[in-house]
């Protein structure tokens, strides 16, 4: 992908009016692979037929809820989604973030900030990693960063695209601490403010994929009231 604007974006949403504006406004914006759904049956068929590069996927829908929907998207590939819902309780953004969303915008919304929002996803999801960069070795635990994947003793785990950019972010840090507001600016640039329950779930499940004993991290340690840190070891 030479260009964040060649990436295939599928929208889901049953409101055709709303739907349209967003293709409008995608367009508009220079983003040409676009493919809309009105059911989770229809998204099924899409995301069977053409892996996409991003989902913006609403809660609501005719046929089932969105949130089992990025179930079954997770369990075939680590796309990144957008919620987009008219759900604005913070538990249900928390849900929805726990997951493994990379963000969750609810309406009504400014285009403008939608547009922000995917571009943001887009280039943190693609952005290039050094070849040469070597693994990081975990103990026992093994990163590619290049590959975006987990080599554990029981397997190979993927990262998620937020999960990735906040390894990158403490990789590049590492021995340093990184406070919440840089990893918060990192994962949803300005638009952060609010996000930090956000990150702290995110942090938990990174910590599920690289540490041993996630209740207690060796690597990814907590720096209280300022951010986290990526410990130091040798790389493989």
């Amino acid at each position: 992908m030479h260009r964040i604007q060649d990436a295939h974006i599928l929208l889901v949403d049953d409101h055709q009016a709303l739907l349209a504006l967003i293709v409008r406004a995608l367009t508009e914006a220079g983003y040409i692979h676009l493919t809309t759904a009105e059911t989770a049956a229809q998204a099924r068929e899409v995301f069977a037929r053409t892996t996409p590069d991003c989902v913006v996927l609403d809660i609501n829908l005719p046929d089932g809820d969105g949130f089992s929907l990025f179930g079954e998207f997770r369990a075939r590939s680590d796309v990144p989604v957008l919620f987009l819902s008219a759900r604005d309780a913070d538990a249900d953004r928390l849900y929805g973030l726990g997951l493994g969303a990379d963000d969750y915008l609810t309406k009504p919304f400014l285009t403008q900030e939608l547009l922000l929002r995917i571009a943001t996803i887009l280039r943190r999801t693609y952005r290039a990693v050094p070849a040469c960069a070597a693994p990081l070795r975990l103990g026992e635990i093994t990163v590619d960063l290049a590959d975006a994947c987990v080599l554990r003793p029981s397997g190979r785990l993927a990262l998620t695209a937020t999960e990735r950019t906040l390894l990158l972010r403490l990789v590049e840090n590492r021995g340093r601490i990184v406070t919440y507001d840089a990893l918060c600016e990192a994962v949803w640039s300005a638009g952060y403010y609010g996000y930090e329950n956000s990150l702290n779930v995110h942090i938990r499940h990174l910590r599920e994929k690289i540490e041993a004993d996630p209740s207690h991290p060796r690597f990814l340690v907590t720096a209280r009231g300022l951010g986290y840190r990526l410990m130091k070891e040798d790389r493989a």
